[in-house]
């Protein structure tokens, strides 16, 4: 058995201003940096394998609260929202001609315009998490992290989650063979020692 944790990129402009990121490479904002930069990986995350996103916001905020670089692999890409990526999500909800809707509806095979599904994203997702061999920390994106805890926690996209993706935190997957549990607890980062 391995345990997989998952940290989630800090804040960008983007976020902040409600827009849609998915796969566009947006970096951290200078907020988000200060405040990574006061953060470290507890203890024995700190000596795990380190994999990102390759997308500038995680590749950052790995080497932030890990001081070292992080292996990356596309696989951990965000979700591909497709004409939807780079508008705010709030301007979308209100066009009455813009099918654009809450994750927790969309079932697993739901695909924005020219963008992606969560199956599509789990079909890559899973079979990177079940070559690892050792505990390993990947710093992904929420799409990410909302579809590899689903199919830990057999949620289907169908209501509400049974999970609360928070930044700052590891939300750890066991995995052992084909066998994926969430854990209930999600470990907090510590803060850095001078």
């Amino acid at each position: 058995m391995i345990r997989l944790a998952l940290l989630r990129h800090g804040h960008t402009s983007w976020n902040r201003e409600g827009r849609v990121q998915g796969s566009s490479d947006i970096a951290l904002d200078d907020n988000a940096v200060s405040d990574l930069s006061a953060l470290r990986l507890p203890s024995p995350w700190d000596e795990a394998s380190l994999w990102s996103s390759p997308l500038k916001r995680a590749t950052k905020t790995a080497e932030l609260v890990a001081l070292r670089s992080a292996r990356t692999d596309p696989a951990l890409t965000e979700m591909n929202w497709g004409d939807w990526e780079g508008r705010v999500a709030q301007e979308l909800r209100n066009d009455p001609a813009c099918d654009h809707r809450d994750i927790e509806t969309w079932g697993w095979n739901y695909t924005p315009p020219n963008g992606e599904s969560p199956a599509a994203l789990r079909d890559r997702l899973v079979p990177w998490a079940n070559s690892l061999k050792t505990d390993t920390i990947a710093v992904c994106h929420i799409g990410v992290m909302r579809v590899l805890m689903a199919h830990a926690s057999g949620w289907n996209f169908d209501g509400p989650a049974p999970f609360a993706v928070k930044r700052n935190r590891l939300f750890i997957i066991e995995i052992d063979n084909n066998n994926w549990r969430l854990l209930p607890d999600p470990v907090r980062l510590i803060k850095a020692t001078p």
